[in-house]
């Protein structure tokens, strides 16, 4: 009889394979199980076996082929019955591929009859049987992987049988352990437990056999197979499956959530009650808040920042402090300032200006009224020093220092806070450097002092470079930069610098 042999399911759920090799060629004869080709598939390299004692009648595909599995690869010629008796075509569930070809890692590729699962990557063992052997084995319900040959390498009926017997004998004492087990995962459910993997139980194996996919999953998920508990076993090793994984690690993310909510809770536990009061958002610093959100919401703010050497001032200030000490005023650095960005502020116009939103103008302000931002209990207030261009040095000291004064006391008139073009903010007086001051807005720019402190600096005279220390100041301006660009800003910036490098040019001003 001819016998037509379908490419089997080489027990990877493959859909096809490459024919790598013939082994045998028409007219060759065959026994059961004898490797008759080889085909490679995307994951292993098998031997399909013959099916059948016979003689190769024909080969129906050819090596390098793609061969889908259900596909008529071989026809033999069965010994001893007549050509006549028709053809009769090898069933692919009763093929077996035997996967005695050793793939790269060493690994033997898994039994046709395994394909409803994939092979595990650890399993080694190649069972040797026959087909006839393996459907006893599965119609007994036996485990073929789980028993020991008798004879030369091969599992025979007689040692199906006997394994099923054996069996049987402990099926009792299995069920009763199966019973014992199952009634208390009934407890379990029934007081709202889960199973062992649902647990924070872990396993401590130095094996685990289980398939690629479910090494891929438990590896993208940071978990050791070998901790995942299982009961299930594959060739005798402890076998995890990928529901089993997935099981596991839904139980490891709840047990952290309930460790860090009980850790929260235990910290709140813990937290004493601190001290702290309340008062009211309103007023003064209701005000400013809304001043200042309007100005930062509406004006793109840009900060130009750099720093000058204003030794020459402190020499300045020091040599002029006790003249105005005689004329009962105080000398600060902020005269000198208010003086310095008057005459930059007429060097560079752009910057003395507003814009009117309404008129779609930029407005340039021919006077020069300079706000001083002072620091009060109630807030931060702006006091105005009007036509600092037009005033000495010592007058403006002093008209600042007034109205500096009735800020802090919250004397001071509204009026004297209205009118400013451009606003200076002291923020050395407190210890910073730079700041990124926001704009008192309808101004277009705002300048923020640094604390002035000694840093060393390369010092040129007479053709030589020392470094020396010099007193440094930091200087951060704030514009408005619908109105100004950071030129302008750098130049105006450069022109401060200039008047604080050397304060003697402000005797011109």
């Amino acid at each position: 009889m001819v016998r037509e042999f379908e490419l089997p399911d080489v027990g990877e759920g493959v859909a096809e394979g490459e024919l790598l090799r013939w082994r045998v060629a028409p007219g060759d004869s065959v026994s059961e199980d004898q490797p008759v080709a080889e085909v490679e598939t995307d994951k292993a390299v098998v031997d399909v076996p013959s099916p059948v004692d016979g003689v190769v009648d024909e080969l129906r595909a050819t090596e390098g082929d793609i061969v889908p599995v259900g596909d008529v690869i071989i026809v033999f010629r069965v010994e001893g019955e007549d050509d006549l008796e028709g053809t009769e075509t090898t069933p692919t569930d009763d093929a077996t591929a035997d996967s005695g070809h050793q793939t790269d890692d060493g690994a033997t590729a898994q039994p046709a009859e395994d394909k409803q699962s994939d092979p595990a990557v650890t399993q080694s063992v190649q069972i040797a049987a026959a087909p006839s052997v393996r459907r006893l084995a599965r119609e007994l319900g036996v485990d073929i992987s789980s028993i020991a040959d008798s004879s030369s390498g091969r599992i025979t009926e007689a040692d199906v049988r006997a394994y099923s017997n054996t069996e049987s004998a402990t099926q009792q004492r299995s069920s009763q352990q199966t019973t014992a087990s199952s009634r208390r995962k009934q407890q379990a459910d029934t007081e709202g437990s889960v199973s062992p993997t649902q647990t924070s139980e872990t396993a401590d194996r130095d094996t685990t056999v289980a398939v690629p996919k479910t090494r891929h999953i438990a590896a993208e998920e940071g978990i050791d197979l070998d901790t995942i508990p299982t009961d299930e076993r594959k060739d005798g090793e402890p076998f995890v499956t990928l529901e089993s994984v997935q099981e596991y690690a839904k139980a490891q993310q709840q047990a952290q959530r309930t460790e860090q909510e009980a850790l929260v809770e235990r910290a709140a536990a813990d937290d004493p009650a601190r001290p702290e009061s309340r008062k009211p958002y309103t007023g003064i610093r209701q005000t400013i808040g809304a001043a200042m959100t309007s100005s930062k919401y509406t004006a793109p703010h840009v900060t130009h920042q750099d720093e000058v050497d204003v030794t020459a001032l402190v020499d300045a200030r020091s040599a002029l402090r006790q003249e105005a000490e005689e004329h009962d005023i105080r000398l600060t650095y902020m005269p000198f300032v208010m003086k310095a960005c008057a005459a930059a502020l007429q060097e560079n116009p752009q910057v003395n200006a507003s814009l009117d939103e309404a008129n779609e103008e930029i407005v340039e302000k021919q006077y020069y009224n300079i706000g001083v931002a002072t620091a009060t209990d109630a807030g931060l207030l702006v006091p105005v020093v009007e036509d600092v261009d037009t005033k000495g040095l010592l007058e403006v000291a002093s008209e600042t220092n007034e109205k500096t004064q009735k800020a802090r006391e919250r004397s001071l008139s509204p009026e004297e806070m209205r009118g400013g073009t451009f606003t200076i903010s002291n923020i050395g007086g407190i210890g910073g450097e730079y700041g990124t001051p926001i704009i008192n807005q309808p101004e277009s720019a705002i300048l923020a002092l640094g604390e002035i402190k000694k840093k060393p600096r390369v010092v040129e005279a007479a053709g030589e470079e020392t470094i020396e220390p010099r007193h440094i100041m930091t200087l951060s301006l704030s514009f408005d930069h619908r109105v100004l660009d950071g030129a302008d800003a750098a130049r105006f910036t450069n022109s401060i610098q200039k008047y604080l490098r050397n304060p003697n040019l402000l005797l011109l001003e």
